[in-house]
């Protein structure tokens, strides 16, 4: 090679599907239902986040082979949100050769910026975009919200889940995963067809492995008053010994990693760790913000000045 240009991986332009109108937690709307999101201030409902992983897989793949699927990781930070028929594209650093970690980012038709991330190729990733950021967090002044977490908090059980094709997800994620496959913004035979995948089983998409670790969320009963309105702020997935499969058991066990606390929001952070079936072996793991909106609870003005 005769040059060290820098040089960028550019996705197509999609369009994601909003598939969460209809969620529900704590006994009442998210942030995705659009009559919630006007209260709050918001346009109109949002496209979950990681909804936009989808888009970057075909650019990962290119960079790290089927590697990325098995060791990969992404660390994003949400940057705006973004509406059904808005169209958004990926883009990806081409890393230098042997590197194992690259900048990665998502933008709208219009340039606005979706989300930033780092992706990395294990076992050594080095530090990923969120652990960066953790490590700037200072600790809250003062919580009302999540007055009752603490770091280190476990979740009180191991929860037990899987995802079939035609499997609805629940009261969270209200939708199948044939359903999804239906609306995805970069679809694989690698997700359906068992016989078309290099592992001989379909996989999980990098999206939907947010969907099945958040499935049994509640089983971890940790102590968040309510009801308040969250929506996810930070989020990193990384496949330890991926890929996750379509129809196998899993079991998943949660703590607190960090609390934070903004003009807006207070935020509780968490890492989960979903082993197989008998908790033995990690096979992937999500750090994942909640930034709860502190307008959203009834009296938090009030009852934080007292």
């Amino acid at each position: 090679m005769t040059f060290d240009t820098p040089l960028t991986l550019r996705g197509p332009l999609r369009s994601p599907r909003q598939m969460l109108a209809d969620q529900e937690y704590g006994g009442h709307s998210s942030i995705h239902d659009d009559a919630m999101a006007e209260k709050l201030g918001f346009r109109a409902g949002p496209i979950e986040g990681p909804t936009h992983f989808s888009l970057f897989p075909p650019l990962l793949e290119k960079i790290w082979g089927q590697a990325w699927y098995e060791r990969g990781c992404i660390s994003s930070h949400y940057l705006n949100m973004v509406i059904e028929g808005e169209e958004v594209r990926a883009f990806a650093d081409w890393p230098a050769p042997g590197a194992t970690t690259t900048r990665v980012w998502a933008e709208k038709a219009d340039g606005t910026p979706v989300l930033e991330a780092s992706a990395s190729l294990g076992p050594d990733h080095g530090p990923t975009l969120l652990e960066q950021r953790m490590a700037q967090l200072r600790p809250p002044e003062k919580l009302l919200i999540l007055a009752d977490l603490t770091v280190g908090l476990k979740g009180v059980r191991d929860e037990h889940v899987r995802m079939d094709p035609d499997q609805n997800m629940g009261a969270l994620y209200p939708f199948s995963l044939n359903q999804k496959l239906a609306a995805i913004t970069e679809t694989s035979p690698w997700y359906s067809d068992a016989k078309a995948s290099p592992w001989g089983r379909a996989i999980i998409p990098l999206e939907m492995v947010s969907v099945l670790a958040e499935y049994s969320s509640r089983q971890a009963e940790f102590p968040v008053k309510g009801p308040a309105v969250g929506l996810f702020a930070d989020q990193e997935i990384r496949m330890i010994d991926g890929p996750l499969f379509v129809g196998e058991d899993y079991l998943i066990r949660r703590e607190i990693a960090a609390l934070a606390e903004s003009r807006r929001t207070e935020s509780y952070w968490v890492r989960t760790k979903i082993y197989d079936a008998k908790g033995e072996t990690l096979k992937a793991e999500m750090l994942l913000n909640h930034a709860t909106l502190k307008d959203s609870y009834a009296g938090y003005a009030e009852a934080a000045g007292a």
